[in-house]
């Protein structure tokens, strides 16, 4: 099985200036290029070779792990916007996110101060937990929620090619942005 760059779900230019075209010429482009591009070589002659990619990352470690772990984690993250979303989720995942975190501004306060925090390069995930309740995770680096037994609804990227071109080094001003172009009903069908 030969992986391939995953072609974004919109025009990447409608999502300026949250995320400008620069910013996906990089971050989509070429960091996640780069990542398919590797996988597919260090795979080859292994057992993983002929595998999914969440099979790779469950039973992976090493540079076959991080490569196939930033796949999934950045084309999750890229599939999550659209240019003109719905400001908050409603249904089953609104009352889930009311009953873990107080309201829907608390739980995005949490999170923001989460992806923030990231110490150097990783991510910021809202998850259902193994006890079936929401819970903001973070990981390092190629870290997902899938080798923990955590479902993934949301994530932020906070690795410094993320927001570098738009934002430099202000890492929150990347966080508070983002939640401007969040698809919301992508979200709700992760739920």
């Amino acid at each position: 099985m030969t992986f391939e760059l995953k072609k974004l779900p919109y025009d990447p230019t409608t999502l300026n200036p949250v995320v400008s075209p620069k910013t996906f010429e990089f971050h989509h482009g070429k960091h996640l290029q780069a990542y398919v591009n590797n996988l597919n070589n260090l795979k080859t002659g292994t057992k993983f070779e002929n595998m999914d990619l969440i099979s790779i990352i469950k039973e992976s470690e090493g540079p076959i792990f991080n490569n196939a772990a930033q796949i999934f984690n950045h084309e999750f993250y890229f599939d999550q916007f659209a240019p003109s979303p719905k400001s908050k989720p409603e249904g089953a995942l609104a009352t889930a996110i009311d009953a873990a975190f107080g309201s829907f501004d608390n739980f995005k306060k949490e999170f923001s101060a989460a992806a923030v925090s990231v110490f150097g390069s990783g991510w910021a995930w809202l998850v259902v937990n193994a006890a079936g309740t929401l819970e903001i995770t973070k990981e390092s680096n190629a870290g997902t929620p899938l080798t923990k037994n955590q479902k993934p609804l949301l994530t932020f990227d906070v690795w410094e090619h993320a927001y570098y071109i738009d934002f430099q080094n202000r890492r929150p001003d990347h966080v508070a942005a983002l939640w401007d172009v969040i698809d919301w009903k992508v979200i709700e069908s992760r739920f």
